[in-house]
């Protein structure tokens, strides 16, 4: 099983807009380069930010994304729901045979653990905002910018 990778997009999208502040717009070609990707694939992510309210745009010549509220404002988790949709974990694609002692119970015991750790997701991405990732970053730099 393979996790999107739209959470890490949208982090690091909205990390670089942070980088910049609220203040100074970006295209969606400036932050394709960060990512090394596609500015159309970079858009479809801040459509979905936007939609979320967590970033905004000005169109037309010297327009561009940015912010809508302060880095620190924003947590993983923000970008989290903002961009995937469903549970990480998800049950069987086909009920499981009801004739089965296993099959019978297993849906409900998957259910209760399988909350429990979108659960706890959560709460850890709620902790970390993106202000914390881009200071987190600029001492990464500092350190290997260091003799």
């Amino acid at each position: 099983m393979t996790l999107s990778s739209r959470t890490a997009v949208a982090i690091h999208t909205l990390t670089k807009l942070a980088q910049h502040g609220q203040d100074q717009l970006m295209t969606s070609a400036e932050i394709a380069d960060s990512l090394n990707s596609n500015p159309v694939a970079v858009r479809r992510v801040l459509g979905q930010l936007r939609n979320a309210g967590l970033v905004e745009s000005t169109e037309g010549y010297g327009g561009g994304w940015r912010l809508s509220r302060p880095a620190r404002k924003i947590s993983l988790y923000d970008a989290y729901a903002a961009v995937e949709v469903g549970p990480v974990l998800a049950g069987h694609v086909h009920p499981p045979n009801p004739g089965c002692v296993i099959g019978r119970h297993i849906a409900t015991l998957l259910h209760t653990e399988f909350t429990a750790a979108e659960s706890a997701m959560q709460q850890r991405l709620s902790r970390t905002s993106i202000a914390d990732i881009h200071g987190s970053i600029l001492d990464l730099e500092r350190e290997a910018a260091s003799p």
